[in-house]
């Protein structure tokens, strides 16, 4: 693995399973981090991810959705079986996942957190998902990331 780890890296290296690291040189003026990394990396919208924090009755909760849509906050909140859901603050978000906005990965948090994959990326072999900081990020097969978050599978976005 090339440049530094992150908790991300560390986490798949150690359960050895399959994956991809893809590396860019981050724009901070482009207006989305997903977006820029499926134009940086050639890869169709549609298989780039983003691990967005919510609060699910009061608690850090992730949702895992395609860069091309939104998170469905009530879906969000149904698929965990809690009653309401809201943004989480940015801070909030980097404390419970360690991680910086635009960096933040679905895997290797500080703590688990609950944690629900959009149902669209079953429909890809691999999706490519945030590597812990911004400019990286990992492919591997869907079925992998819902294995290593112990995930939840729900349609989350609209």
């Amino acid at each position: 693995m090339a440049g530094k780890g992150t908790p991300a890296t560390a986490l798949l290296a150690k359960r050895e399973f399959e994956h991809r690291l893809h590396t860019y040189e981050h724009d901070p003026r482009h207006e989305s981090y997903g977006l820029e990394a499926a134009e940086a990396l050639g890869v169709e919208p549609e298989r780039v991810f983003k691990t967005l924090v919510a609060t699910v009755d009061g608690a850090p909760t992730v949702g895992v959705v395609p860069v091309t849509g939104q998170l469905d906050l009530k879906a969000l909140a149904a698929a965990t079986g809690g009653k309401k859901a809201k943004m989480a603050d940015p801070t909030l978000a980097q404390r419970a996942t360690g991680y910086v906005v635009g960096g933040i990965s679905p895997l290797g948090h500080r703590s688990r957190l609950p944690l629900v994959v959009d149902a669209s990326a079953e429909t890809f072999t691999t999706v490519l998902i945030s590597g812990g900081r911004r400019g990286l990020e990992i492919e591997l097969a869907p079925a992998d990331l819902i294995a290593l978050t112990a995930a939840t599978v729900a349609s989350i976005t609209f």
